[in-house]
Order: C-alpha cells, then sequence, then structure tokens
C-alpha cells in the first residue's frame, strides 16, 4: 500500500512538473511535453541511445513532442519502472522485464540461456516476437520496441572452471539468470544491476550473470577477478521501451506514426549498441588484467544440461496458464539457429 502512494504522489507531481503533459505554444501546433525513466546511468551507451531516440523524435515532430529523459533510474527505480509506466509516474520507461518476476510469463522465454549469439539478434528476435504475440501482459502500455544485450558470462572473484567451484558460492542474476545460476549449484542473489558493484566490493555477493559489457558499462570489471565464458547458455535480459497507454492514445495520430517510425529504426541501432558495448567490455576487462576462462566442450556439454530444465519449466508453466509458450520458445530457438549458423 505504501508503495502504491509513493507511486501515485510521484506521479502526481510528475503530471504537476510536465502541465499534465500538454503544452500550448502561443498560437502555434499543441506542444507534447512526456518523461522518460531509463534505468541505465546517464553515460551508459544505452542511455545514450535511449536520449538519442527522444531527440529523433523531437526532431521529426518539429518540437511537437518533446521528451525529457531521466536516467540513472532517478524518476523510477529500475524494478518500480514498468509500474511507474502504468500508473503515469513516467510517460515512458525502458527497464527489464525480469526485474517484475512473474509479471511477463509468456517473454520470458527471451531470457531463457539459449545460448543467444549477441545483442543485435537478440533485440530484433525480442522486439519481433513480442509485437507479433503481443501477449495480454502488456496491457496498460504501449510498447515500442524490445532490446537484449549479447550473452550473459559468469564474472567472479575467484575463477570458475568447472561446474564444482561454483558450490557455496552466492552469484547475483536477475530473473531467470538467478535461476541459471541455482541450477549450475550456487546459491542465486536476485538483484537489480545499479546494486551489483557495490555487492561484488563489500563480498555480498561473489560473482554476478550479465553480459560482459556491464564490466565496463557500470565498472564491475574492478571488483571482479576472473571472467568465465558462459556463451553456450548464454541467456539475454529483455527490455522494454513503452509509453503509457493514456498518453499514447491523446497523441494525434500523425506524432504516434513519428514514434513508430523512429521506434522501428532504433531497434538496430540498440542492437548494434550492445555489441559495440561487448567489444569494449571485453578490452576493459583485458586492461584489468582479469582472467578470461573458457570452457572445454565437455564441461560446456555438462553446463548446458544443467540448465535443460529451466527451459522445459518455462513450457510446463505457459502450458498451464493456457500460454503459447512452445510455439513462442520454438520461433525463438529457430532464429537463434539461424543467426549462429551465420556467424563465422
Amino acid at each position: 500500500m505504501r508503495t502504491w502512494v509513493r507511486l501515485a504522489g510521484m506521479g502526481l507531481a510528475a503530471a504537476v512538473a510536465a502541465g499534465c503533459g500538454v503544452r500550448e505554444s502561443g498560437d502555434g501546433p499543441r506542444v507534447h511535453k512526456l518523461t522518460y525513466s531509463i534505468f541505465f546511468p546517464p553515460m551508459h551507451i544505452q542511455a545514450q541511445t535511449g536520449q538519442a531516440w527522444a531527440q529523433e523524435v523531437e526532431k521529426r515532430s518539429e518540437g511537437r513532442l518533446q521528451i525529457t529523459v531521466h536516467a540513472g533510474g532517478t524518476l523510477t527505480k529500475a524494478d518500480q519502472c514498468w509500474q511507474g509506466v502504468l500508473s503515469g509516474v513516467s510517460d515512458l520507461g525502458m527497464s527489464c522485464f525480469a526485474y517484475t518476476p512473474g509479471r511477463f510469463p509468456l517473454l520470458e522465454a527471451l531470457d531463457l540461456p539459449l545460448g543467444w549469439p549477441d545483442g543485435l539478434t537478440a533485440t530484433r528476435v525480442a522486439t519481433e516476437l513480442a509485437t507479433k504475440y503481443e501477449p495480454e501482459e502488456l496491457q496498460g502500455a504501449k510498447l515500442l520496441y524490445v532490446h537484449g544485450h549479447g550473452p550473459g558470462i559468469l564474472a567472479t572473484k575467484k575463477p570458475v572452471r568447472r561446474l564444482e567451484d561454483l558450490q557455496n558460492m552466492k552469484i547475483r542474476g536477475t530473473g531467470l539468470s538467478a535461476g541459471i545460476a541455482t541450477a549450475l549449484g550456487a546459491t542465486a542473489v536476485g538483484m537489480p544491476q545499479p546494486e551489483t558493484y557495490d555487492a561484488l566490493q563489500k563480498g555480498v555477493v561473489d560473482g554476478t550473470f550479465c553480459p560482459i559489457e556491464t564490466l565496463k558499462g557500470w565498472k564491475q570489471g574492478e571488483v571482479i577477478g576472473s571472467v568465465t565464458d558462459t556463451k553456450a547458455i548464454g541467456y539475454t535480459t529483455a527490455m522494454f521501451v513503452a509509453m503509457n497507454r493514456e498518453t499514447w492514445d491523446a497523441l494525434p495520430e500523425d506524432l504516434r506514426q513519428i514514434v513508430l517510425e523512429v521506434s522501428a529504426e532504433w531497434v538496430d541501432k540498440h542492437g548494434e549498441a550492445w555489441n559495440q558495448a561487448d567489444e569494449e567490455g571485453l578490452a576493459f576487462v583485458r586492461e584489468l588484467g582479469r582472467e578470461i576462462i573458457p570452457l572445454s566442450a565437455g564441461e560446456e556439454a555438462r553446463w548446458r544440461e544443467k540448465v535443460g530444465p529451466i527451459v522445459a519449466d518455462y513450457v510446463r508453466r505457459t502450458t498451464e496458464k493456457g500460454l503459447p509458450g512452445t510455439e513462442f520458445l520454438a520461433e525463438a530457438q529457430a532464429r537463434i539457429a539461424e543467426a549462429r549458423a551465420g556467424q563465422p
């Protein structure tokens, strides 16, 4: 109840600050002023890509649609962002579906350890499937697009070369990636990305599942000792860019069309930004002298076997709910296979 009161209060404050989202500009056209909550810190490439999206929308609308970006979780925290969009605390939001576990049962397939090859593939496939299936779980918001990071790796304070090394280790994850840690024999600790640096530094956790870009983008490479290459079970974390449905419905048709056109173009921009960030993250940990540990073929097979039940459980749960999880998953796997086959 206190959370709802706080969110409602924040929504009222945001509405007052934005003049209820609409301003008249003399005798000119109506100007719509919107707020955009992004959980990434301002200097992170994904926050900058989101900022560039907002600027492009303003440019193409000739100033009729103006979007103020609040990065770093300053308007709504990472795990409150979706609810903040629904309740109008922010008009737009960017965060992870996984930060509200159980809220998006069909879309959880996107976060499964399916061996995602790169961020561009994850972003394209996630947007395509979320748009195609348009699940009921997205009600209350207009989903503009989805993006996802490159394959998750394991970054730890002590080296992990075999499954046995994970025993008695506390591994941070979000949503299903926390479940991956449990399946592999570690103790999972659910935690949003902004809290992870301090947790690693203080020894609250012994490691983290994350895309390698995180080690630079969130500076976590400074507080880990090694990286285990777990791309064989590479997961992604699907991240929404969504608008409050009432805000969306209130926009004139031509402005909605501009938002859709820019959003379609920004799918690849986010995916390419993820790939670029992964390259920079790898270079960063190498500069720090952190050990990068490959898994042998035999060890990779053991890890894949351990996470198999996670995928099976997704199918079971969605089937019980009457959701097309089997079809959704099969389409995702087919697209991943196509992308991996096309890589050198």
